[in-house]
């Protein structure tokens, strides 16, 4: 798997564990993510935007619902984020969509950091 964005590109194997209803795959270590700056990246076909900021990591799906454009590009402020192509902005928490252009709110994905390592579940 490869990754991309603000931290360069490395690439990773997969890794998954089934814990029930729940398939968590491995993504990074929590060090790779720089506070209040995303990375984007890959897992099994599906480009995912990575925010480490309040405390928290997030996954949301790496692509705006207006401008179809990499959100890993755009800017994090506080649990927000905002496409660089036309400043619409998501809520980290909800995927909800703050203001226009964009109406559509964008996928999240359930995060889990154990032992430093970031793990997302894109069932």
């Amino acid at each position: 798997m490869s990754k991309k964005g603000v931290m360069g590109d490395f690439s990773v194997q997969p890794r998954t564990a089934n814990t029930g209803a729940t398939i968590w795959t491995v993504a990074c270590d929590v060090d790779d993510l720089a506070p209040d700056r995303p990375l984007g990246i890959r897992l099994a076909e599906t480009a995912i935007c990575l925010v480490r900021t309040a405390g928290e990591v997030f996954a949301v799906h790496d692509e705006c619902t207006h401008g179809a454009v990499p959100l890993s590009d755009g800017e994090v402020d506080g649990c927000t984020i905002e496409c660089w192509l036309h400043g619409s902005r998501f809520d980290l928490r909800s995927g909800e969509a703050l203001g226009p252009p964009a109406t559509e709110p964008v996928r999240t994905f359930p995060v889990r950091v154990i032992s430093g390592v970031v793990s997302v579940d894109i069932g």
